[in-house]
């Protein structure tokens, strides 16, 4: 943690304006954006969350993240060819300012809206994953104290350094990583476990299974997860800061190769493993007397704090710490990004310096970053608060994209319905406490909605005069 604030630091001293904060100068290579974007992407999820689908499913929690592997490779073919020769001429920062480009100035607002609320929710769940990671390994630490260490730390280095130093921690985070997990965590949990017998002989073989998963399971994750990969701010700013066209496409298909099957069946794995020393009573002397269950996504590190001596564990923490650091780091920067430049950045003066400007970014960053330490305390479950925050962004935000990227579409009425319908009818359902037909997520029919209002409002409403802002208006 040291060292991550030490990059920061480094590129604090370094950056000289909006362009080296926000999209890393636009100079970065295949294989450091493609870390990148693998590591932000799994992040809290991979470390708690997908431990959490192991404890409970099994191996066929790994198919969650296969869902981002095909995101991944249809944003490369389709998606980043339309759109990064664009935002190389027009010096886009942000993903608003795509949307303000094909609608008006209101698209570009409501779109910087739900993008920064989203990705401060993601940047709440990546804090509160690092804080139950840390709370139930570390003897003595509650988990107050544990998100206050956390947040300290990753709003600190994210604030000084910007997306460069995003971005290079993240490569240094995944290689800790990996090579954590493979070398340590793994090994030693196979053989505290008693191996392959040890696990036949505790799980039943739906556990073992790669069809252990429901249909409508599969349907919910691929219409929330496949579709943040077109809409996403963290994206969007890496592929504005690639290099060039080639470069974008060629990191997109390294971070699809690496998100499954490798880090997801190293998650599940885990996860596995987890709920199999707890059904052996590895953990029993963790727990509190009489407890007969426990919280899946705990289940995984009180395994680790089970079975691995003092340095070894400490290895394994630093691996999981890396992936939940990678992913906070990055929502962090696009909820700046977003509330910067597409909500009060033209509320700036005229007069502002780059230095100015820089120092705003940096305190707007600091701001976001306590608030979402604040929603953190107040939250329970580490997955469910990541998939609402991608749904959320998904629902209102896919319909303008597709229709103005990939069908031509320039009706700026027709966006905000689209946007507005498709974020509120989400937020409705799925806080209204009861069970939506079938199964299906919210965000199945807050992108059905958003859909029908766009083209309801495209046909019996013109479009605004508002359209197509020019370049000097979105700087």
């Amino acid at each position: 943690m040291i060292a991550l604030v030490g990059i920061g630091v480094y590129f604090m001293r370094k950056n000289t304006d909006q362009e080296d904060y926000f999209v890393g100068g636009r100079g970065m290579g295949s294989w450091s954006i493609g870390l990148s974007v693998a590591a932000t992407d799994v992040g809290g999820g991979f470390s708690i969350g997908l431990g959490g689908l192991g404890f409970i499913m099994g191996l066929s929690g790994a198919w969650m993240l296969f869902t981002g592997l095909i995101g991944a490779w249809l944003a490369a073919v389709f998606l980043i060819p339309r759109v990064y020769p664009l935002a190389r001429k027009m010096k886009f920062l942000t993903f608003p300012q795509l949307i303000g480009h094909h609608y008006d100035k209101r698209a570009a607002l409501v779109a910087g809206i739900i993008s920064a609320i989203g990705y401060l929710g993601f940047t709440s769940s990546q804090l509160l994953a690092g804080a139950k990671l840390a709370s139930s390994a570390f003897v003595g630490l509650d988990l107050g104290t544990a998100l206050l260490i956390m947040g300290v730390i990753i709003v600190g280095y994210t604030v000084m350094g910007g997306l460069k130093a995003v971005i290079y921690t993240d490569m240094v985070q995944w290689m800790v990583l990996i090579a954590g997990l493979s070398l340590v965590a793994i090994p030693m949990a196979w053989q505290a476990v008693g191996g392959w017998h040890g696990i036949h002989d505790s799980v039943g073989p739906a556990h073992l299974s790669l069809t252990n998963v429901a249909p409508v399971t599969i349907i919910n994750w691929a219409v929330t997860i496949v579709p943040i990969w077109f809409v996403g701010m963290t994206l969007y700013q890496r592929i504005y800061a690639s290099r060039s066209e080639r470069s974008a496409k060629r990191a997109w298909y390294i971070a699809g190769a690496l998100e499954w099957p490798l880090m997801a069946f190293m998650g599940v794995t885990l996860g596995l493993l987890g709920r199999v020393a707890f059904d052996q009573g590895l953990l029993s002397h963790l727990l509190e007397s009489g407890v007969v269950d426990i919280d899946p996504e705990l289940g995984l590190p009180l395994l680790l704090r089970a079975i691995l001596p003092v340095g070894l564990l400490g290895l394994v923490l630093a691996a999981y710490f890396s992936a939940i650091l990678s992913t906070a780091d990055s929502c962090l920067m696009a909820a700046s990004g977003n509330t910067l430049t597409d909500i009060i950045g033209k509320r700036m003066p005229a007069t502002a310096t780059t230095a100015q400007v820089l120092r705003v970014s940096q305190l707007l960053t600091l701001a976001l970053g306590i608030i979402a330490m604040i929603i953190a305390a107040n939250m329970q479950n580490v997955l469910s608060l990541m998939l609402a925050s991608y749904a959320f962004m998904v629902s209102g935000l896919l319909v303008p994209l597709i229709a103005a990227v990939f069908l031509g579409k320039r009706n700026g009425n027709a966006a905000l319905a689209a946007m507005i319908g498709g974020g509120l009818t989400t937020i409705i359902l799925g806080n209204i406490g009861m069970g939506l037909p079938l199964g299906l997520d919210a965000n199945v029919f807050g992108i059905t909605v958003s859909a029908l209002l766009f083209f309801i409002t495209d046909r019996l409403l013109p479009a605004s005069t508002l359209q197509a802002i020019p370049n000097p208006d979105l700087q």
